[in-house]
């Protein structure tokens, strides 16, 4: 895997950034549940959502899902293809950008293995549709969860 030359932002440089930031989320799935994280940093700190984070530079989007489901869940996965792309903003209380990510939301499979809160996830857990639904305080979550399910059944 090609390894950035460049030094990665820190994450208080993603902080009302000049530009979005190119990032992924990743749809894991086992035996027709997704696999959710507990956010550890913002934006969404302490919800639940789905694993994922910032493409390297040199890095292509299927390399980047292997190495982000790795990094925070210490699972292996099998990526599937690009379900969507949507828009992660996030506006402070003056209604100015905090964040700005270019999320590519990407399903992929795991077939074992223990998943674990690993780098930005402070727990996991194996969800159901209607409980990613229950739980997930965004609805894009869903939506993108959704959508994903749709895919599989096609």
């Amino acid at each position: 895997m090609p390894k950035s030359s460049s030094k990665k932002p820190a994450h208080d440089d993603r902080r009302y950034p000049s530009r979005p930031f190119a990032a992924i989320g990743i749809v894991i799935w086992r035996e027709g549940k997704v696999l959710l994280i507990r956010r550890g940093k913002a934006p969404r700190a302490g919800e639940w959502g789905l694993p994922g984070g910032m493409q390297d530079l040199g890095e292509t989007i299927i390399e980047a899902v292997v190495r982000e489901a790795r990094e925070e869940t210490g699972l292996d996965v099998t990526p599937l293809g690009i379900i969507t792309a949507l828009d992660g903003i996030t506006r402070d209380v003056k209604g100015k950008v905090e964040f700005h990510y270019t999320l590519i939301e990407v399903a992929a499979e795991s077939h074992e293995g223990k998943a674990q809160a690993l780098d930005d996830a402070h727990e996991v857990r194996w969800a159901s549709l209607d409980e990613v639904e229950e739980l997930c305080g965004w609805a894009e979550v869903a939506r993108v969860v959704r959508l994903s399910a749709l895919q599989r059944a096609l």
